[in-house]
C-alpha cells in the first residue's frame, strides 16, 4: 500500500538519489531524432508509417547492441544506449545501433533529420498518454512554448558519473559547477536550430529559446551552492507540479501554481504524496543539467549524421580527463564573473542567440575544442574519433561558426 510522504523523508531521498557518488567511470548517450520524408522534409510523416519503418527494430536482435528504442510525442525517435565503461566503446555500440535505425527508415523512404528543432513543419502530438495530455494543458497556461518543446525538438543528451566525494574536480561538487559552465559553450558549438515553420528566429539554437521561455522553474539551471544536493531537492520541491498520476484513462492534470512541497504540507481535494509521486515529479523536470543518480547534459542540439559524436566526445572528455577538466574550468572563467561559479543566465541566452560568433563565447568554445583534442591524443583515443572532433574544430569553432550557420546559409 502507497505510504504518504513527509517533506524531510522527501529531502532526504532527493538527496539519496540524484546524486550517487563514486569515481567517474561510465558514459551513455541519448540521441533524439525528427524523422522526415525522405523525398520531401515539408511532408507529414503519419504515426502509421513511423510506426510501420520502425517495427523490424522492437524485436529481439532489432538493434544490435541494445540501445533503447523510444518515441517523442511529436514524432521524434530517441535512441539511449547502454552505460559503458569507455567512451569509444559506447560511441562505436551507438553508431551501429543508429545505422540500424537509418536502414529500417530508409527502407520506408523516411530518413533522420539532424535539427535541433522541426524546422518546417508544426507537427502534432502523436504520443497519446496521460502524462502528455497533462503536460499540453499545464504549458498552454503560459503559450505554445511546451508544445513546441514536446512535439518539434530533439538534443544530443549525454550520461556522466556525478563524481566522488573529494574536493577536487573529479568530485561531485566541481563536477555540478562545471557542468554548469560548459553547458552555454556546448549551446553554442553546437547550435543547430535556427528555424521554424521554414524561416529563421534570430536564433542559432531556437531549441534553447524555447526552453527557456516554457517554464523557467522546471527548465533554468538551479544554481550553485556548498551542496548540489541541498540546491537540487530544493529546486525540485520548488517547482509546480506538471501532473498528478492517476488511473490511466483519468485526467492527470495537476491543480494550477501547486508545487511538489505545497503538495507534501496538503492540499485540498488532492491525495497526499507518495514516494513513488516524487519520484515521477523528478521525471518531469528539464534543466540544462538534471541529476539522476549521474549527470545528465540536456542542453545540446541534435546534430547531422555522425555529428553527435563530436558534442559527446566533448562533454565527456571535459568532464572526465583531469588535464582537460582544469583547462575547461580556466576557459569558462570568463563566462562567471564577479566570482560567481557558474554563468548568469543571460550567457545562456547570448550563446542561444549568437552560438560562437559571441566573442566571449567563442574563444571559450576554441579553448575547449583545443583541450579536447588534447587530451584524445594523450589518452590514444581511436582515430576515427579524434578526426571528428578535429574536423568539427576547423569547420565551425575556428571560424565561428556552428551547424546552424549552415541552415542560414541555404535559407537566404
Amino acid at each position: 500500500m502507497d505510504v504518504a510522504l513527509k517533506e524531510d523523508d522527501a529531502q532526504a531521498h532527493v538527496h539519496g538519489v540524484c546524486f550517487k557518488t563514486g569515481p567517474p567511470a561510465r558514459v551513455g548517450i541519448e540521441l533524439e531524432w525528427i524523422v522526415h520524408d525522405g523525398v520531401d522534409a515539408r511532408r507529414e510523416v503519419t504515426p502509421e508509417r513511423l510506426d510501420e519503418a520502425l517495427a523490424p527494430l522492437t524485436g529481439p536482435g532489432g538493434l544490435p547492441f541494445g540501445s533503447r528504442l523510444t518515441r517523442e510525442p511529436g514524432g521524434q525517435v530517441e535512441l539511449s544506449s547502454l552505460p559503458a565503461t569507455t567512451l569509444a566503446g559506447c560511441v562505436a555500440e551507438l553508431r551501429a545501433d543508429t545505422e540500424a535505425l537509418r536502414r529500417a527508415l530508409a527502407a520506408s523512404g523516411l530518413v533522420l533529420a539532424g535539427h535541433g528543432l522541426e524546422p518546417y513543419q508544426d507537427p502534432p502530438r502523436i504520443v497519446d498518454h496521460p502524462r502528455y495530455r497533462a503536460m499540453e494543458t499545464y504549458f498552454d497556461r503560459d503559450g505554445t512554448w511546451g508544445r513546441m518543446m514536446m512535439r518539434g525538438t530533439a538534443s544530443v543528451q549525454v550520461n556522466l558519473d556525478a563524481g566522488d566525494e573529494t574536493a577536487g574536480l573529479q568530485g561531485y561538487r566541481s563536477r555540478w559547477e562545471l557542468t554548469h559552465r560548459l553547458g552555454p559553450v556546448l549551446i553554442a558549438a553546437f547550435a543547430n536550430s535556427p528555424l521554424w515553420h521554414g524561416k529563421p528566429t534570430g536564433w542559432r539554437s531556437t531549441r534553447q529559446f524555447v526552453w527557456e521561455r516554457m517554464d523557467p522553474g522546471r527548465t533554468r539551471p538551479p544554481g550553485s551552492g556548498p551542496d548540489p544536493r541541498a540546491v537540487w531537492a530544493s529546486y525540485a520541491l520548488d517547482a509546480a507540479l506538471l501532473c498528478v498520476r492517476g488511473i490511466s484513462s483519468e485526467s492527470w492534470t495537476a491543480p494550477e501554481g501547486l508545487t511538489f512541497r505545497s503538495w507534501l504540507r496538503g492540499a485540498p481535494g488532492v491525495r497526499p504524496p507518495t514516494l513513488e509521486d516524487l519520484d515521477y515529479h523528478l521525471t518531469t523536470l528539464f534543466p540544462p543539467v538534471r541529476p539522476r543518480g549521474w549527470l545528465e547534459l540536456r542542453m545540446i542540439d541534435a546534430q547531422r549524421g555522425d555529428d553527435w559524436v563530436v558534442p559527446a566526445t566533448m562533454a565527456a572528455t571535459l568532464l572526465d580527463d583531469p588535464a582537460a577538466a582544469e583547462a575547461a574550468w580556466a576557459a569558462t572563467e570568463p563566462l562567471c564573473p564577479n566570482g560567481s561559479a557558474v554563468p548568469a543566465d543571460s550567457v545562456w541566452t547570448r550563446a542561444a542567440r549568437l552560438g560562437p560568433a559571441d566573442p566571449e563565447l567563442g574563444k571559450a568554445v576554441r579553448a575547449c575544442f583545443a583541450a579536447t583534442e588534447n587530451a584524445l591524443a594523450d589518452s590514444g583515443a581511436p582515430d576515427r574519433i579524434r578526426c571528428a572532433v578535429a574536423e568539427f574544430g576547423r569547420r565551425y569553432a575556428e571560424r565561428g561558426r556552428c551547424p546552424a550557420d549552415d541552415l542560414l546559409e541555404r535559407v537566404r
